[in-house]
């Protein structure tokens, strides 16, 4: 019987992943962490700082878990804003995690990386597998070392660690975390509160995008998959779509027909020209069988009929 420790479950990642799995493995076999008190929908929550390695190991004592999901991080345009501490805490924490990997018996450990991990000389369209990685922000500079350490420990002790580099996601049911892709969750609130939005982004910027359900179903066929198939021990690119602001806008108006976009690109502008158009995802494809649900109308049908419920009571 499988029994796992969720790592930053109150975030957009954590709050769906851990009911995925609670549905899949029963709800008292998935343990919820977070460093502050969070809505653990119906099981087990424990207070963790995933830097405290001793509270880790007592948590591990307690319950013997043998997946371990370490969601928690700084993403990149909060990250911008005290890049010691985002590389303190995201650095620190994954070596916790590999740690208590090593050591225990923890049989698998996911944590995300992020197309975060490319940058200027990367190639934009189709960014493959292996290429160049020259991340511009402390957030992709820490996945980037992420990576590198992820799959040492594999190689050096065995540890089976998996990841994936996440492009940006998109959900309803969690506030976005401080990313660079962040308008694609904003775009839809602010559309159906006040019929208009200003993207931070310009509007021909292309980034990839994917579905929260996609992920999440991606996360758990990744870990669910014989470890002879798991080929790639840094992390595994995965694409689902890639749209522009325009694009996206475009698409919300066939169910907001009065909506309107405006374009004041800040410095989130900058991160986004040093990240991939487009990914290719071959490795994973071919691996362990990944393959995308949604595509930009089906998310954006998705995104609409989620949210109307959410906001009804809010006022314009």
């Amino acid at each position: 019987m499988e029994k796992i420790l969720i790592i930053g479950a109150g975030g957009q990642l954590g709050t769906e992943l851990t009911a995925a799995l609670r549905e899949k493995h029963g709800k008292d076999a998935v343990v919820a962490t977070d460093i502050r008190e969070i809505q653990s929908a119906d099981g087990p929550f424990e207070i963790l700082d995933a830097m405290d390695a001793d509270r880790l190991a007592e948590l591990q004592s307690s319950y013997q878990f043998t997946q371990i999901y370490h969601l928690a991080a700084i993403l990149s345009a909060k990250g911008e804003n005290n890049p010691q501490w985002a590389w303190k805490l995201n650095m620190e924490s994954l070596m916790n995690i590999l740690e208590l990997g090593k050591n225990s018996g923890v049989k698998r450990i996911f944590w995300p990386s992020s197309i975060a991990v490319f940058g200027p000389g990367t190639p934009r369209q189709q960014t493959p597998q292996h290429t160049i990685m020259d991340p511009t922000t402390v957030y992709g500079i820490s996945k980037l070392a992420g990576e590198r350490w992820c799959e040492y420990y594999f190689n050096k002790y065995n540890v089976d660690v998996r990841s994936i580099r996440y492009p940006g996601l998109i959900s309803y049911k969690a506030d976005p975390g401080g990313g660079t892709t962040d308008y694609a969750i904003d775009i839809f609130k602010q559309g159906l509160l006040h019929g208009s939005y200003t993207s931070f982004l310009s509007e021909n910027t292309y980034l990839p995008m994917m579905y929260i359900d996609d992920a999440v179903r991606g996360t758990i066929e990744l870990m669910d998959s014989a470890p002879d198939k798991i080929k790639t021990r840094s992390s595994y690119n995965l694409g689902a779509m890639s749209f522009s602001p325009s694009e996206l806008a475009a698409e919300i108006k066939k169910y907001l027909p009065g909506f309107s976009i405006n374009y004041e690109p800040d410095f989130r502008q900058a991160i986004a020209d040093s990240w991939p158009d487009s990914i290719n995802d071959d490795a994973a494809r071919n691996e362990w069988g990944w393959k995308p649900q949604y595509d930009l109308s089906k998310l954006t049908t998705a995104m609409i009929d989620g949210m109307k419920p959410l906001l009804k009571h809010q006022s314009v």
